[in-house]
């Protein structure tokens, strides 16, 4: 019978020879706790972090959460489950060229959002006000995700993974615009809990992925929602194609897939052998442009914001709410059997009230979200007393 260790083995082994000298080896992942299983079984160690990734709770309520337009019926508008396994692809064809770790890159990729809230980055907003209010900082889903991840996963355990990963999902910043990203190597644990709390004093601190690989998942973070943010724009009939710059549509076309090829292929061709990513200049002032055009025409569009408030009126009912069920101990209560009847009692003992409100609140999908608004807070019909 074959020994799947050695196979294991043998493709870490094999990493030697066929990755880039700035890849990250399979064998460098640093993981808090010992696990003699992962010692012993035949999986490298970020490809198991990518199935446990897949595998979490968190993971599956991407499905119904909003990547840019929410209460919107229609059937072919992204939702963030969609982002993200379009991030994995790209992430993964800019790796295999650059001769990257794939299971690193897909790992990030798939936890990097992990962290978003209901109905966006205008849930976000929403949120983090809320968390300010109540004392405990901003919400930033990039934080929250890591949080999900080690402390809240698996019942209140986490899911051990590698600092690599989670480094790459806490950096992924893809909202930050940049020419060129080289990694900031030699982090510990140590440093990964000291630029949470950077980035939670001052939210703008910028913070550079340790690994070549999360700095790949940081720029296809917008390769993969630029031009497919349009096509769903277009679709909505908030802007025209046409409408677009013309430095864009000369250089990085006007449709998604062209965008994606120019983007990609030039990454790929500015990064090769290289221990950083980067655009030629030409394509990174096109990608300003367009970044500059979608936030300008689209995320920042009032015809899409018209229920916002009502919204913002919710997550602040339902966090009163909460907190006040916690305090009242009402095991009735969604919070309790939602959410922390599934957490060991631990959790409980390390989290503030509002910081249990806010986790719980943060992985809502926007369809629960939107129930218990209904059910917390709209009248509903009694049954007739004479039936």
């Amino acid at each position: 019978m074959t020994d799947l260790r050695e196979l294991r083995d043998l493709w870490d082994r094999r990493e030697e020879d066929l990755l880039s000298p700035y890849a990250t080896r399979s064998r460098q992942a640093i993981r808090r706790n010992y696990e003699e299983r992962i010692l012993l079984g035949h999986r490298q160690n970020y490809a198991i972090d990518a199935d446990r990734i897949l595998h979490s709770r968190a993971y599956t309520r991407y499905i119904d959460k909003t990547q840019v337009f929410y209460l919107i019926d229609h059937e072919q508008i992204s939702h963030r489950v969609l982002h993200v396994q379009l991030l994995s692809k790209i992430a993964r064809t800019i790796g295999r060229y650059l001769r990257l770790n794939e299971d690193l890159l897909e790992a990030i990729a798939l936890g990097h959002d992990i962290g978003h809230p209901p109905f966006g980055h205008d849930g976000e907003d929403i949120l983090s006000r809320l968390c300010q209010a109540h004392g405990i900082g901003p919400f930033l889903h990039s934080v929250q995700g890591v949080r999900f991840l080690e402390k809240i996963e698996k019942q209140g355990r986490g899911l051990n993974l590698s600092l690599q990963v989670l480094d790459g999902i806490l950096t992924h910043d893809g909202e930050t615009h940049l020419e060129r990203l080289s990694p900031d190597r030699e982090k510990s644990f140590a440093e990964l809990e000291a630029e949470i709390a950077v980035k939670l004093a001052d939210p703008d601190a910028p913070l550079k992925p340790m690994t070549l690989e999360g700095c790949v998942v940081r720029q296809a973070d917008t390769i993969s929602y630029i031009g497919r943010d349009l096509e769903d724009a277009i679709l909505l009939g908030l802007v025209r194609r046409e409408e677009l710059p013309p430095e864009v549509r000369q250089t990085l076309g006007s449709t998604n897939g062209t965008i994606v090829y120019a983007l990609v292929t030039d990454l790929i061709a500015n990064s090769h052998n290289k221990n950083y990513v980067s655009y030629s200049p030409e394509v990174n002032q096109a990608l300003k442009a367009l970044r500059d055009f979608n936030y300008r025409r689209i995320y920042k569009n009032p015809r899409i914001k018209a229920e916002t408030d009502k919204i913002a009126d919710l997550f602040g009912l339902m966090f009163t709410r909460f907190l006040g069920d916690l305090a009242a101990g009402r095991e009735d209560s969604p919070l309790w059997r939602d959410f922390l009847v599934h957490m060991d009692p631990g959790y409980r003992q390390q989290s503030r009230p509002a910081e249990i409100v806010r986790d719980f609140l943060a992985s809502m999908t926007d369809a629960y979200f939107l129930r218990q608004g209904q059910e917390l807070f709209f009248p509903s019909p009694l049954p007739s007393p004479f039936s």
